[in-house]
């Protein structure tokens, strides 16, 4: 029960010339100063999902779409938490982190879910406020405290290091929320599994 949180961070860029991966490794990094938490970073450039879903309720039937699972899934399941790292599209979040979110179902059942959002303006926050409904609906935990990261390309470097004292305190607030909910949660589940 005391082992660290398996935290899998999803970067929902998939866009060329996307700064996703840069901020990824910004919370990745203040992930690994953490005793209490592991990371595993899934990109979904480097593991695209299928575009086609099955009959509602089927699982997939073609070899590809089950190929293409098979890198991600698991590593969902195996996930105690999440941290979704989403810019903002058109004052939402990006398709392929909606069909990522898609494709799996009980992998977010019970479990804590923290936001990095980036941005102009927004800081990507309006995205995360349409992510916390979909995270309802799949019974999943959001934090109340996220990351807005305004102008991050001029706050981080290609590196992931930054000198942001208020992104990295937002960054601690959340990451400790997480902490509290996904301990709690994965001994909930343990001690009675989670039905929906």
């Amino acid at each position: 029960m005391n082992a660290p949180l398996n935290v899998a961070v999803l970067i929902g860029s998939t866009r060329d010339g996307r700064f996703g991966p840069v901020v990824a490794n910004w919370i990745r990094a203040h992930l690994e100063r953490r005793d209490d938490m592991a990371a595993d970073l899934i990109d979904l450039v480097e593991t695209p999902l299928p575009t086609v879903f099955p009959v509602l309720g089927q699982p997939p039937e073609s070899a590809e779409a089950l190929e293409l699972l098979s890198a991600v899934s698991p590593r969902m399941a195996r996930a105690d938490a999440f941290v979704i790292v989403t810019p903002e599209y058109n004052r939402s979040f990006p398709a392929a982190l909606k069909n990522a979110i898609d494709w799996h179902g009980r992998e977010w059942h019970a479990k804590p879910v923290g936001f990095v959002g980036y941005g102009g303006f927004s800081a990507g926050l309006r995205a995360v406020e349409q992510l916390r409904l979909v995270m309802a609906e799949l019974h999943a935990v959001t934090m109340r405290d996220a990351v807005g990261l305004q102008a991050p390309w001029a706050q981080i470097g290609m590196d992931g290091t930054a000198d942001n004292p208020g992104g990295d305190a937002a960054a601690k607030a959340m990451l400790d929320q997480l902490a509290w909910w996904g301990h709690t949660l994965r001994e909930a589940r343990t001690t009675r599994p989670y039905g929906a």
